[in-house]
């Protein structure tokens, strides 16, 4: 049976600390001066590395500053329950993964995404597999061969235990016969530090979070979850490529308090298509590999709700959830 996060990540595809101050330099009529970003992602992670860098650009397009806050715990529970329960008066969003989603589904948290409203999306995030520099495996077949040898042998790195990575990972066990423990941290700058350290032998992550040790040397590449070959990193295989049927994109976004009124969603919707735009914004995201994915917040309402449905099936299929 087709993957349901494979069937995801093509329909999205087809619809194609306290910091990060970014200086208006054109005025807007939004409502407020400063705007904070919560992330329930971990210093350094991928959601963080998100917004704070494109705060830098944002602010100018939305007129505002920007701050962006790490609410952490639950993984994410937290974060949504901080937007929940703040005025829908546009002052204060949340950065969207899929971990939201599935922590919602998976704990059942008190506030969940159905208690925020969409507002936009912005980016897939292709999803690579990575080592430390000295590790042993350069590929996917090693991996698979030394987890069977001994169940204790290879120790597998995740971040929260409802991100989408963790879900990858049970599903690449699932269609491997891989054994191992899966370990999870508090995000992907914890997850870096295991995999660095030897805490575990590999990790699920995102370039935009591992850029500065993939250019030191620090780790490696062994695989992508892409359809295609990274332009930037055009030697290393696709796991389809190494026989593992399974590719996976993650959606990158901005969320909000609901019922917020029409005009914060018309800012929000003009000010992220010209920040795609931005020269300078372009050149850093393109750098991550990231790939723009705009939906505007109707249509982005609708996508998460459809996700949502997909993950449901999908962790019952796999007998994570009942």
């Amino acid at each position: 049976m087709l993957p349901k996060i494979r069937t995801i990540a093509a329909g999205f595809a087809m619809a194609a600390a306290v910091g990060g101050l970014s200086l208006p330099a054109v005025a807007q009529d939004y409502p407020h001066d400063t705007v904070v970003l919560t992330t329930h992602s971990s210093p350094g992670g991928g959601t963080d590395v998100f917004l704070r860098e494109m705060t830098r650009y944002l602010g100018k397009y939305l007129g505002v500053n920007f701050a962006v806050e790490n609410v952490r715990g639950g993984s994410g529970a937290a974060a949504m329950a901080d937007i929940a329960t703040s005025p829908a008066d546009g002052s204060r969003f949340y950065g969207t993964t899929p971990t939201y989603i599935n922590t919602s589904l998976l704990s059942a948290p008190e506030y969940d995404f159905r208690d925020m409203s969409g507002v936009a999306n912005v980016f897939l995030d292709p999803q690579i597999v990575f080592v430390r520099a000295e590790s042993p495996f350069t590929n996917l077949a090693e991996v698979v061969e030394a987890s069977k040898a001994s169940p204790t042998a290879v120790k597998f790195g995740v971040t929260t235990p409802g991100s989408l990575d963790r879900q990858v990972m049970e599903q690449f066990k699932q269609l491997t016969g891989a054994q191992g423990p899966v370990i999870t941290h508090d995000g992907g700058g914890e997850l870096l530090i295991s995999v660095l350290n030897g805490t575990v032998d590999l990790g699920i992550g995102e370039i935009q979070e591992l850029s500065t040790q993939i250019e030191a040397g620090e780790i490696r590449l062994i695989t992508t979850y892409t359809k295609e070959r990274l332009s930037d990193f055009p030697d290393v295989p696709t796991a389809s490529e190494q026989g593992i049927d399974l590719v996976v994109n993650k959606f990158r976004g901005i969320a909000g308090p609901k019922d917020m009124p029409e005009e914060i969603y018309a800012a929000w919707e003009k000010a992220i298509q010209e920040v795609l735009e931005d020269a300078e914004f372009k050149a850093w995201y393109e750098a991550q590999s990231l790939v723009p994915a705009f939906m505007g917040h109707e249509e982005y309402d609708a996508f998460l709700e459809e996700f949502a449905t997909e993950q449901e099936a999908f962790l019952k299929e796999y007998g994570i959830i009942q």
